[in-house]
């Protein structure tokens, strides 16, 4: 275990995600950002500074009546091995998470029990069942008897970290990444223990080249299913998979979201499952005062910007703009003008998001310029005000309710109170707030940026 877990220190997560540059092309095609799902995620699993501390419920489903649903305060209570034990406590977790209370002993029963659960990231999940990977493996047979799928190479390389870590005590356990660049001797059987990797990889190993035996493998995770999904023959792929496994293998499921699409996906591969879902936090316009700005054209949005800044204290904002180009275009404007400004669109690489990312939740930037890129998934705790520089709307120009919810959501959370300002420069950006008006059902007041009177009484 111990070659293993330091291969997977001196891949540096940092030196890994690089290879997700986005091609940055000239052009209008290119100037416009979509949030890639995998990097999302690995974003997130990135930045999260340990658990979530969430006060949600869990929806908890009992399919299989022998399932020992009871939940745990204590890992102890587990009765792991003490070289897991240790590993756990290396790691800095003192006391199991919400979702681990509950699914830790289920991933543990014996005989083991299929599993299907659904939580956001930060909450635990992943070190859940890499505890169940680690506590299933027989260390008397030379062979593979866990298979961890990923859709990405560097989801891939964060789960065998997590492993590596949490199993740096189990000196007899042996891990191997399954993930483009890992040779293998086509001559030679995979006697590794736990194999970790992306289906493509694990399809080439198991059944074209037939290095390990399928039938043999004991625990099946999917983890990121729903990525899985978005990402093109990832789908096809895990079904493949999953066909050549024993149909007593213990089969486990871990997505984000819970949508029908990702259910669907799990009937295929999950049979008589427990279900544990953990209450997503409702993104609301609750605690969010909404106002909209006419300008007369973006130098006029620029001067609403500039007499918001001049008459109330704003903590930190993010601004979201329609285009790459007018966000340099507004982050060169806001700089000259002695702002603190950090620029987060498409064209950066996924070590450069984290740097801008980390700066600005350190307070190093009070000012993120921003696309559609961030519009959902990364809460920054210390963000007070967000402003739609243009307002989301689809490709037919409509107003698209979904993203300016996930926008102005960044503001507001963790239970306090936000302001987000809509700037207007025509009829047709009007109609795009009104219909966002009425979909709500939330008023937007008209906010006058030339008088310091009306602006103050939004920061009281």
């Amino acid at each position: 275990m111990g070659d293993w877990a330091k291969k997977a220190e001196d891949q540096e997560v940092s030196k890994l995600v690089d290879k997700l540059n986005l091609d940055s092309k000239s052009g209008e095609e290119t100037d416009f950002d979509v949030a890639d799902p995998a990097e999302t995620s690995l974003l997130i699993k990135i930045l999260g500074k340990g658990l979530v501390n969430t006060k949600l419920s869990l929806d908890i489903q009992q399919k299989n009546p022998n399932s020992p649903l009871h939940s745990v305060k204590t890992f102890e209570a587990l009765h792991l091995k003490a070289s897991l034990l240790k590993g756990i406590y290396a790691m800095g977790f003192n006391t199991p998470s919400k979702i681990q209370e509950t699914a830790l002993p289920t991933l543990l029963a014996d005989p083991p029990q299929n599993m299907i659960a659904q939580s956001q990231s930060g909450t635990g999940k992943t070190a859940a069942f890499v505890l169940a990977m680690l506590s299933r493996v027989n260390v008397g047979l030379n062979h593979p008897q866990v298979l961890c799928l990923s859709p990405t190479y560097e989801l891939a390389i964060q789960t065998g970290e997590v492993a590596a870590r949490m199993g740096q005590f189990c000196r007899e356990i042996k891990l191997r990444f399954a993930v483009r660049g890992e040779e293998v001797d086509r001559s030679k059987k995979i006697e590794e223990h736990i194999l970790i990797g992306t289906p493509g990889k694990l399809l080439d190993w198991g059944i074209k080249f037939r290095l390990f035996d399928m039938k043999k493998i004991t625990v099946f995770v999917l983890d990121e299913a729903d990525v899985m999904i978005a990402t093109q023959g990832h789908h096809d792929q895990c079904i493949r998979i999953h066909k050549m496994l024993n149909p007593h293998c213990q089969m486990l499921f871990f997505s984000a979201t819970y949508g029908k699409e990702v259910m669907d996906f799990a009937r295929l591969i999950v049979a008589d499952p427990t279900i544990i879902r953990l209450m997503r936090e409702e993104e609301s316009l609750e605690n969010i005062k909404q106002y909209y700005v006419k300008c007369k054209n973006e130098e006029g949005k620029y001067n609403a910007i500039q007499n918001i800044y001049g008459c109330i204290s704003v903590g930190q904002a993010i601004i979201f703009c329609h285009t790459r180009r007018t966000a340099a275009w507004l982050a060169a404007k806001m700089t000259s003008d002695g702002h603190s400004v950090a620029v987060l669109t498409g064209d950066l690489t996924v070590v450069q998001r984290l740097d801008v990312l980390d700066r600005f939740r350190s307070g190093l930037e009070k000012v993120l310029i921003t696309t559609n890129i961030l519009s959902r998934g990364i809460d920054i705790e210390q963000v007070t005000i967000v402003v739609n520089f243009d307002l989301p709307v689809d490709v037919d120009g409509k107003a698209d309710c979904e993203t300016y919810l996930h926008r102005i959501g960044r503001t507001g959370r963790f239970g306090k109170s936000g302001i987000a300002i809509n700037l207007i420069t025509d009829e047709k950006t009007m109609k795009v707030c009104s219909d966002i008006e009425k979909h709500f059902n939330k008023k937007i007041e008209v906010l006058n940026t030339d008088s310091a009177d009306d602006i103050e009484k939004i920061g009281t």
